[in-house]
């Protein structure tokens, strides 16, 4: 009998052994979960208040520009126009209020959609009082007021801060705005969307604000009085004001008066700093109940499985012990084989979609993958050749610096890139990053990628965007230009008629004043023009013979061609037919292309002025007359080209040149159904054809666009 219960009490023992074990691993288990369930909430917390960290930075930087810009020169209408711009373009800014070195109010604006109802005394108090506080503090601190009392919104706050010093060393002043920071905490609504999780975000000044939950709200105001009852909530608190960042657990009894149920839950929080030393600070309170039911389940599938083996234990334990382990062989396995797959799967969708190209090379240097994106530009069939297959168009000093690449990054084990280079890739030339990115050597199928970016339609489309800001710029400049020139021009001419009016027509200088009255008038309608730049204009065309504009041209040209000795000649055939022109404007694109080909050469150097009739049968009453300046001069690098024609854009020194006279060539060519053709080569000199449509019978209108 004794015998018999040896085996039975070695086999309880055992289990027993194996129960122990178990729980303990599942203890340790169950706080490593833990664990990472608090590392993964500190991860998501930090991620959304970063966001909401980058908006208030942004308001901060708002300010300073905006400080800024007021402490430059201007009329109130200029700071008055700008403040406007900085309203509308950023849609929770509600008023914006500039104060004095004194802290009093000079120049508010507010915004439309709101009303007066905003700008009320408490809220123009509260703005008083941040700027007031702001001039105490450096340029560029930012000052954050309590939620604004009377703005019918808990998400109303006032950010100030101050100008920029003057000669006294004291700030010139200070900007306060009225800001809606409801929307700047959606990253952190999103993170607590979870049933389980509760949100607390403390302001500026240690209050919670109208995100934090209801709950968690109401034990704050009750926590002087019943702090004990919550002491994990009470220390949380303190943390957030000290402005730490970290994370602890509460017990179940605290979870549950805070509303998170009977489970222990995890607190989380971090500050949100703000420009100047204040901060916010966020805090989620998450229940484990999720967790702990999972875990409960696990324990209780790991008992039901333990009786299951103790009972074949007794009976069969040699068979269940193999049969279990085979079975559990065979679910790894496959288990692995699906996760392969979808793996495998996954990866080729993801590499197809980027619109990078991707080729696998193996350690051999041949083609084993290739993604969508080269796949429609390689031959059908590079997979399995060498590297240069899959290039078959490019060069070969440009296949040698790739497989250069591919060695480097497969040598060293760390990736090599190659950024921006333009290069001959796919027959024609290009702008790419190349990426050579070294694999496991362990897996000879597959062992670098090289990762092929073409950047040519991102230039093109950095080119177009620079050049319509440039264009648009160009309105506000026309303004100044028009009244700092335009004045001045104004008092000129009015002199010189009245010395030609004392000295007469017949005088010897007569002719000459007269030059310089005809001259001014042109400047001021080129004035005019370039004002109206940006708007939709007509434009009287009328037909022009093209001598009488060129013997204008010549004479204008006289002195500067003479001062620089260069030698100007004009070639034009008699039977030129008369160009659909504004004279004006005709005359203002030849001066400036002869005027750019003058100052493109050096002494002795030869500028061609030519024009050609339109060819072909029955071409004269609706072709375009060519008309070419061509010069012996530096001539245009290559890598500028693209750029001659940008507003601002000028290679002269600096006070020498504006930018602006290609534009308005191109501009006034444009407008006249016209086109342009430049050709240049540098050290060799330079063309620009311009094809003018010629003459229509009657005259017509054409507009600026």
């Amino acid at each position: 009998m004794r015998s018999a219960l040896v085996p039975v009490l070695l086999l309880c023992a055992a289990l027993t052994t194996v129960g122990v074990g178990v729980f303990t691993l599942l203890e340790r288990n169950r706080e490593e979960q833990t664990r990472q369930f608090a590392v993964e909430r500190q991860a998501q917390l930090d991620e959304a208040t970063r966001g909401v960290a980058e908006t208030l930075e942004d308001v901060a930087e708002d300010l300073r520009f905006a400080g800024e810009l007021m402490s430059q020169p201007g009329t109130v209408a200029e700071h008055r126009r700008e403040l406007r711009a900085l309203l509308e373009a950023v849609g929770q800014y509600k008023v914006i209020i500039v104060y004095d070195a004194r802290g009093q109010e000079w120049l508010r604006m507010v915004d439309r959609r709101m009303g007066k109802q905003v700008a009320r005394a408490p809220v123009l108090a509260q703005m008083t009082d941040a700027a007031r506080r702001a001039l105490a503090r450096p340029p560029g601190d930012v000052t954050t007021s309590p939620p604004v009392e009377d703005g019918g919104s808990d998400g109303l706050r006032v950010m100030a801060t101050a100008m920029p010093l003057d000669g006294s060393g004291r700030p010139g002043g200070a900007v306060a705005v009225l800001v809606d920071t409801t929307s700047f905490f959606m990253p952190l609504r999103i993170v607590t969307s979870d049933p389980d999780a509760r949100l607390l975000l403390l302001g500026a000044y240690g209050q919670p604000t109208s995100a934090s939950d209801v709950t968690l709200v109401d034990w704050f105001r009750r926590m002087e009085l019943e702090g004990s009852l919550v002491p994990g909530f009470r220390e949380l608190i303190a943390r957030m004001r000290e402005g730490e960042r970290g994370a602890f657990p509460l017990r179940a009894g605290e979870a549950e008066r805070l509303g998170l149920g009977r489970s222990e839950a995890i607190a989380v929080f971090t500050p949100i700093r703000v420009r100047g030393g204040s901060h916010w600070s966020a805090a989620t309170l998450v229940s484990t109940a999720t967790l702990r039911s999972h875990q409960q389940a696990l324990i209780w599938r790991l008992l039901a499985a333990a009786l299951l083996v103790a009972l074949f234990l007794v009976t069969f334990a040699v068979y269940v012990v193999l049969a279990q382990r085979r079975a559990a062989a065979l679910r790894e396995s496959r288990q692995h084989a699906e996760q392969l797959a979808h793996l495998h799967d996954k990866t080729q969708k993801i590499l197809d979609h980027i619109p990078s190209g991707v080729l696998a090379l193996t350690a051999e240097g041949h083609i084993s993958a290739v993604n969508q994106v080269l796949r429609a530009r390689m031959p059908a069939d590079a997979i399995h050749a060498p590297l240069e297959s899959a290039f078959p168009q490019a060069p070969g000093p440009v296949v040698a610096r790739l497989r250069a690449l591919v060695a480097a990054a497969a040598s060293e084990s760390r990736a090599h890139s190659v950024l921006g280079e333009t290069l001959v890739l796919f027959g024609e030339e290009g702008r790419f990053n190349l990426h050579a990115v070294p694999l496991e050597a362990r897996h000879p199928e597959v062992q670098t990628l090289l990762v092929v970016e073409d950047l040519s339609n991102v230039r093109a489309l950095e080119t177009q965007l620079l050049r319509a800001e440039k264009l648009a710029t160009v309105g506000v400049l026309a303004a100044g230009i028009a009244h700092e020139i335009g004045t001045p021009l104004g008092v000129v001419r009015g002199r010189a008629e009245y010395v030609l009016g004392k000295l007469g027509r017949e005088h010897p200088q007569g002719p000459g004043i007269a030059v310089i009255i005809e001259q001014i008038d042109r400047v001021s309608r080129t004035l005019r023009q370039l004002l109206d730049f940006s708007r939709l204009q007509p434009t009287a065309v009328r037909p022009v013979p093209l001598d009488a504009i060129l013997r204008d041209v010549h004479e204008l040209l006289r002195v500067e061609v003479e001062r620089r000795q260069v030698r100007f000649q004009v070639e034009v055939p008699a039977s030129l037919p008369p160009l659909a022109a504004d004279a004006d404007q005709l005359q203002q694109v030849l001066v400036n292309l002869a005027l750019n080909a003058c100052h493109a050469c050096e002494a002795g150097g030869q500028v061609t002025l030519s024009a050609a009739a339109p060819e072909g049968p029955g071409a004269e009453p609706w072709g375009l007359v060519s008309l070419a300046i061509r010069d012996d001069g530096c001539g245009i690098p290559r890598e500028h080209l693209n750029q001659v024609f940008d507003p601002f854009f000028t290679t002269k020194k600096r006070g020498q040149g504006t930018g602006l006279g290609l534009t308005m060539v191109a501009h006034v060519v444009r407008n006249h159904g016209g086109r342009l053709e430049l050709e240049s080569e540098e050290g060799r000199g330079t063309c620009v054809t311009v094809l003018w449509p010629s003459a229509k019978p009657g005259t017509e209108e054409r507009y600026v666009g």
